[in-house]
């Protein structure tokens, strides 16, 4: 039984959330919106995965408590409505987002089992944390989610998480856990990036029909 929620350092942890909520205010400033819609669109993107986690936990959310969480999203929000998309776009930003999407998936997961969550629902938990700001940064704007894309991207979270509940569960230093389990999800990600690498979708079988007599 895990009995103290873990922490990433907090350096790590505040570049995550200043990372995901860059691609947040990057989607306003494309739709040419105003900078309390940018401000708004870095909030939920770089906090809304860690929210929605806490509240199934029954935790207060961590960003309620830790003053420099929202200073650094309206700081990113600040940085991303003075500067020119462009510097921003690119092959940068999704290896910058592949790491925090990774650190994010085992910080989630590590913080469930430390609430007590059964191994399972943790790594899901894990595999909300990286990804719900995304999405819900996506339904509001009106575009295709990013879960929808068709490189792995859910996959590589759940990789992350996956091995973060499996090595805590064997009782394995958690330091190397952690470690292990954001290289194993960032290569993921990366390599899906770098390759384009697919899960192959649903595809609908027809189904023979044999003829029947007159």
């Amino acid at each position: 039984m895990f009995t103290a929620a873990p922490a990433l350092p907090p350096v790590l942890d505040l570049a995550g959330t200043a990372i995901f909520a860059l691609t947040g205010a990057l989607l306003a400033a494309r739709l040419r919106q105003t900078f309390v819609t940018m401000a708004f669109f870095a909030l939920v993107t770089g906090v809304g995965g860690g929210s929605l986690r806490d509240m199934l936990i029954g935790a207060p959310a961590f960003w309620l408590r830790d003053p420099w969480v929202a200073l650094v999203v309206f700081g990113t929000a600040l940085v991303a409505w003075f500067t020119p998309r462009r510097w921003w776009e690119g092959s940068l930003l999704e290896w910058a987002d592949a790491a925090g999407l990774a650190a994010f998936a085992v910080l989630g997961a590590a913080k469930a089992l430390a609430f007590g969550v059964e191994p399972l629902p943790a790594a899901v938990l894990g595999v909300v944390t990286g990804c719900a700001g995304g999405v819900v940064r996506d339904v509001i704007a009106g575009v295709p989610s990013i879960i929808m894309r068709p490189e792995l991207y859910v996959t590589a979270a759940a990789l992350s998480a996956g091995i973060t509940v499996v090595g805590s569960v064997a009782g394995l230093p958690l330091a190397w856990i952690w470690g292990a389990a954001w290289i194993a999800g960032f290569a993921l990600r990366g390599a899906a990036i770098r390759w384009e690498l697919a899960l192959p979708g649903y595809r609908e079988r027809a189904r023979r029909r044999a003829d029947k007599p007159d």
